[in-house]
């Protein structure tokens, strides 16, 4: 018998939230909506939600903006979904994690820039990533021990300039850095990936989530995005995690795991010709995951900075303020010059923000001393 989840839904109005709430919409006998929040940008259809999950959940909460994500993490609910994009999603995380909910966590910025600070706050198993990859490499983690695993495989699209050159990428416009080939997400993300700072956080989050060392986790490249990763076992067999690209599996998972919710999504046809492709990962063309590597081994604040540039970068990007090709630059330029805390120092959440906060400022002068 299934037992119905209370779920709230953060950030409902974007990619995350909305195929969230298609999948409650499917399985009411599963999940019912308890909170939902957004941060302001589509109120109308925020508006809608409200009308049509409210009547059904007499304990309802809505709300815009950050402080309502804070609020509603940490009323009591089941599941607390943060679809959250960006830094303003640590908080979020944070209460929900206080409140001992399950957090589906699809705002991997959160975790990124609180590192062991939210890892902390967490207990065994609190955290059930909703990252396509992330996703798929703790389903494949389940075929194994810790001790049997030899490393984790994220695989990557590419994006849409996959196999240019440096060179090539220097007159790229936001419009095509924002035609994904295989996935709908949106804008900051979206370039994100066009750049593969997206994997590079990827990365630091599949560190964090799952104990492997950087050395054991590798990036490659997968056009199609039919595999999601990956997990390398001792013995040299390797499991996979395929489906078409869709964030519904995944998103469904994160609200009933360790169950699955039947039909979330089309699975592979397997009864069509299915071609493969893996290429090695272009670090000169694009050095974004290097340096997030980079970051993630500094640790302390150094991947919150790592995030917070790298928003500031895409947004002063898709206002025409700056090229392309000197978005991951811009990112090393804050990095280099920021003070990491020491090994041993205890990092507090005021530590977190006040790096956000410098490195949002720094990397701002440094793109207007370009212009």
């Amino acid at each position: 018998m299934v037992t119905r989840r209370d779920i709230a839904v953060l950030g409902s109005t974007g990619s995350i939230g909305t195929q969230a709430l298609d999948l409650v919409r499917a399985n009411p006998d599963r999940f019912r909506v308890v909170a939902l929040t957004a941060g302001g940008s589509n109120p109308e259809l925020f508006e809608r939600q409200v009308a049509e999950f409210g009547p059904a959940c007499p304990d309802l909460f809505s709300g815009l903006g950050e402080e309502a994500s804070v609020e509603a993490a940490g009323r009591p609910c089941d599941v607390v979904l943060n679809g959250i994009t960006g830094a303003v999603g640590l908080r979020p995380t944070l209460a929900a994690l206080d409140a001992g909910t399950t957090l589906a966590l699809a705002n991997k910025e959160s975790l990124i820039m609180g590192g062991p600070l939210v890892l902390d706050r967490a207990k065994p198993g609190q955290i059930v990533p909703v990252d396509s990859e992330h996703s798929a490499l703790a389903q494949c983690l389940r075929g194994g021990t810790p001790e049997e695993v030899r490393r984790l495989v994220l695989t990557a699209s590419g994006g849409p300039f996959r196999g240019r050159t440096r060179e090539q990428l220097a007159d790229v416009t936001p419009e095509q850095a924002m035609a994904h080939p295989t996935w709908d997400m949106g804008p900051v993300i979206t370039i994100n990936s066009a750049t593969l700072v997206n994997k590079g956080l990827e990365v630091i989050e599949a560190h964090l989530l799952f104990g492997i060392p950087f050395d054991r986790i590798e990036v490659v490249v997968h056009p199609t995005s039919v595999v999601h990763s990956m997990v390398e076992f001792v013995d040299g067999s390797t499991l996979v995690q395929a489906s078409p690209p869709t964030m519904l599996i995944p998103i469904a998972l994160g609200l009933s795991w360790p169950d699955r919710v039947p039909d979330a999504a089309p699975s592979v046809d397997w009864t069509r010709p299915e071609t493969w492709e893996f290429f090695p990962l272009d670090d000169e063309a694009f050095p974004a995951v290097s340096l997030a590597r980079a970051a993630g081994e500094a640790g302390g604040t150094a991947p919150a900075v790592y995030n917070a540039a790298n928003e500031v970068a895409v947004d002063a990007f898709r206002s025409g303020r700056l090229a392309f090709n000197d978005i991951v630059p811009t990112v090393q330029a804050v990095l280099s010059s920021h003070d990491v805390l020491s090994e041993g120092q205890t990092m507090t959440v005021e530590d977190v923000l006040a790096a956000d906060a410098w490195a949002r400022t720094v990397a701002t002068a440094k793109i207007e001393g370009t212009r």
